[in-house]
C-alpha cells in the first residue's frame, strides 16, 4: 500500500478502466479525475480535473483494439500531463500494440514498433511499464527507461496450483519456432520438458504440414504463446497434438487479442482450457468460450510501487 499517496496518481484512458481501478485499489489510492472523450468529428479530447503539478503520474492504457484510438488517447493524455507540470509521467501499457512490426521482414516494410516508441517519447513519457513485448528487443527502441514485466510466472503459478507441474506426463509445447525460448523458460518453471511444432507449407495453396519435435503421445500438453489474435496458430497446434495422441491440451498466453474468428476457433478446437492474462479488457463473448482470465493488477501495482519508491523490480520475475 502507498502511504504517501498525495504524490502519486493513477489515471486511465478508455481501453481498460477496470484494470486501472484494480491497481489503484491495491495501492490504496483513487483513480485520478479525468475524462477522455471525442469531439463530433472523432478528435480525442482530454480533461484533467485535478492538479498534477509535481506528482508521479501513472497512465494505465493498453493500446489494444481499437488500437489507433487507444494509442492516440495515450499520447494526448501524456501531452496533457506534461503541460500540466507533472513531475514524472509513466505510461503503463500492459499490451503494447504495433509490436508485431518490429523489423523489415520484406522490402519497404515500416517498423511501427519503433515509430510508436518515438511517439510515446516525443509526447513526454519519462518511463514505460509494459508486459511481454512481442520481441524483447523493442525495449531498445526507447531512449527512456523501460520496465518489462513477464506474464509467464503468473501463468506458471496457475498451472502449478492445478497440479500440472513436476509430473512425468506434462509437456510444454511451443506452437511455432518463434516461441521456443518462451516455452523453454515456462517449462523450467514447471520442471517439464518441451516439444516444438514445426509448421511447413510446401508450396502455395497446399495445406501446412506439422512436424512435432518431442514426445506428446499420452501426455498432458500446455501450449504457450505471448499473444493469441485470430487463434489460428494455437488451435491448429492443439488439434495436431490431439491427433498425435496427446491426452489433454491446454493453452495459455499473456495477451488475448482474440479478433475475427478467434472465439469459434477456440470453441471448436481440442483446447480444454485457455488461460490468459487480462492485459486487454475482456468482452462478454468471453463467457461463451473456455477461457480463464488471470489478473495482472497485483503485479503492476507492485511494479508501480517499486518504481515510485525507486526500488528494483527484478524480484517480480520470480515464480
Amino acid at each position: 500500500m502507498i502511504t504517501h499517496g498525495k504524490n502519486i496518481k493513477i489515471f486511465t484512458g478508455n481501453s481498460h478502466p477496470k484494470l486501472a481501478q484494480d491497481i489503484a485499489d491495491i495501492l490504496g489510492v483513487q483513480v485520478g479525475k479525468s475524462k477522455v472523450s471525442t469531439f463530433s468529428d472523432g478528435e480525442i479530447s482530454v480533461d484533467i480535473n485535478e492538479t498534477v503539478r509535481g506528482t508521479d503520474v501513472f497512465i494505465v492504457q493498453s493500446t489494444s483494439s481499437p488500437v489507433n484510438n487507444n494509442l492516440m488517447e495515450l499520447l494526448i493524455m501524456i501531452d496533457a500531463f506534461k503541460r500540466a507540470s507533472a513531475g514524472r509521467i509513466t505510461a503503463v501499457v500492459p499490451y503494447y500494440g504495433y509490436a508485431r512490426q518490429d523489423r523489415k521482414a520484406k522490402s519497404r516494410d515500416p517498423i511501427t514498433a519503433k515509430l510508436v516508441a518515438d511517439l510515446l517519447t516525443a509526447a513526454g513519457a519519462h518511463r514505460i511499464l509494459t508486459m511481454d513485448l512481442h520481441a524483447p528487443q523493442i525495449q531498445g527502441y526507447f531512449n527512456i527507461p523501460v520496465d518489462h514485466l513477464l506474464g509467464a510466472p503468473i501463468l506458471a503459478k496457475y498451472f502449478i496450483s492445478k497440479g500440472l507441474a513436476e509430473q512425468d506426463d506434462i509437456v510444454v509445447v511451443s506452437p511455432d519456432l518463434g516461441s521456443v525460448t518462451r516455452a523453454r523458460n515456462f517449462a523450467d518453471n514447471l520442471h517439464a520438458p518441451i516439444a516444438i511444432i514445426d509448421k511447413r507449407r510446401p508450396k502455395a495453396n497446399v495445406s501446412e504440414i506439422m512436424n512435432i519435435i518431442g514426445e506428446v503421445k499420452d501426455k498432458r500438453c500446455i501450449l504457450i504463446d505471448d499473444m493469441i489474435d485470430t487463434a489460428g496458430t494455437i488451435t491448429n497446434a492443439a488439434n495436431a497434438l490431439k491427433e498425435l495422441g496427446a491426452e489433454n491440451v491446454y493453452a495459455c498466453c499473456t495477451h488475448g487479442v482474440l479478433s475475427g474468428p478467434a472465439f469459434d476457433r477456440i470453441n471448436n478446437s481440442a483446447i480444454e482450457e485457455l488461460v490468459m492474462l487480462n492485459t486487454i479488457q475482456l468482452n462478454q463473448e468471453m463467457e461463451k468460450v473456455k477461457i480463464t482470465s488471470l489478473s495482472v493488477a497485483p503485479l503492476f501495482a507492485e511494479a508501480i510501487k517499486r518504481i515510485y519508491d525507486d526500488q528494483p523490480i527484478s524480484k517480480l520475475f520470480e515464480v
